[in-house]
């Protein structure tokens, strides 16, 4: 396969995974509920992310660089939203 075909398949692939945060940042936007998101998955993704964008510099990978550039930061807004809102939400029951 074309090294251009390889590119663009990656490029789609990371346009799906990355937009696949914006319902979740969208709800939390109307909301401010986040006492249900779970904070440990989020930082595990979160250093998961950032090691996939160190990778993809390493590699020179504009489709791995890209996509965890901006799910890096939609990874970020989830996080400082958990913290911002989950203080001032009820405890569970």
């Amino acid at each position: 396969m074309q090294k251009i075909h390889i590119s663009t398949i990656g490029l789609i692939a990371g346009v799906c995974t990355t937009i696949s945060f914006i319902p979740q940042m969208v709800k939390i936007l109307r909301t401010k509920h986040v006492r249900d998101l779970s904070s440990s998955m989020y930082i595990i993704l979160t250093v998961g992310i950032t090691l996939w964008l160190i990778y993809g510099i390493f590699l020179g990978e504009l489709p791995i660089i890209l996509a965890n550039s901006v799910t890096l930061c939609f990874c970020v807004f989830v996080l400082v939203s958990k913290i911002r809102y989950g203080r001032k939400q009820d405890p569970p029951k």
